[in-house]
């Protein structure tokens, strides 16, 4: 399994909104793309940091989301709440329990 995590940076008061725009926007669109197996957003109100992971079958389905336009699209349902550039890496994940 492989997994995105995305560093999202909103302004604090933001970050119900920042759910919001996940849970109605990002997961029903991801449960679409082919490979997807799960998504999670963790959030700290406090700073308006927000990290999403999404956990992928195989890497290439992971990449297909990006090349086909899926990880744009959702990253622009954010645009007007970031305050930076979200920073995007990838992981194998070695150890789910």
């Amino acid at each position: 399994m492989h997994a995105r995590v995305v560093d999202l940076r909103v302004r604090s008061f933001d970050t119900k909104e920042m759910v919001r725009v996940y849970r109605e926007e990002v997961v029903p669109a991801a449960r679409e793309q082919e490979g997807f197996k799960g998504a999670m957003l963790l959030t700290d109100p406090e700073t308006g940091i927000g990290i999403s992971i999404t956990l992928w079958e195989t890497e290439a389905e992971r990449e297909a989301a990006v090349d086909g336009g899926f990880y744009d699209e959702k990253i622009e349902k954010f645009a007007v709440l970031l305050t930076g550039t979200p920073v995007r890496k990838h992981y194998d994940v070695s150890l789910m329990v």
